[in-house]
């Protein structure tokens, strides 16, 4: 018998551009495309960048992942569930010192302990999907 399958969108223009849902639940694990720091369609602390679109500073890399592991808790309540059913996380970042120095803070804030009980893989990437955009964070749930 196959499980019931519920998917959730922010309703933002990329995903129909790509052709996504932001959260989709299978059976008892809930799977969340990467998060970034948005509010509807506009990018939170965007980093600004140069001419040809390279980031000039990454100074706004807390301000920004807050926002997406806040992006990601609002899609997991839509499930019933909250980052305390987070298994596995991965972030993708621009600038692996930069995210490592905003992460400890900002992870603990949003798990709500200073030793969040996921596993988390950091990888640096050579762009994201906006030029203004510093971090995405997939996670996956288990509820």
């Amino acid at each position: 018998m196959r499980s019931s399958v519920q998917v959730e969108k922010f309703g933002v223009s990329w995903e129909g551009v790509y052709g996504y849902v932001q959260a989709i639940r299978r059976g008892d694990t809930i799977y969340l495309s990467g998060q970034l720091a948005h509010d509807g369609e506009r990018l939170v602390a965007p980093a600004p960048v140069d001419a040809e679109g390279r980031v000039t500073d990454f100074g706004n890399m807390g301000e920004q992942m807050r926002q997406t592991y806040a992006n990601a808790a609002e899609l997991l309540k839509r499930f019933g569930a909250s980052l305390d059913d987070v298994v596995e996380e991965t972030v993708y970042t621009l600038d692996i010192d930069a995210a490592f120095a905003a992460a400890g803070p900002v992870r603990k804030e949003a798990y709500g302990r200073p030793d969040p009980q996921v596993t988390s893989t950091l990888l640096a990437v050579s762009r994201l999907a906006f030029p203004e955009q510093l971090v995405e964070v997939s996670f996956t749930a288990r509820v």
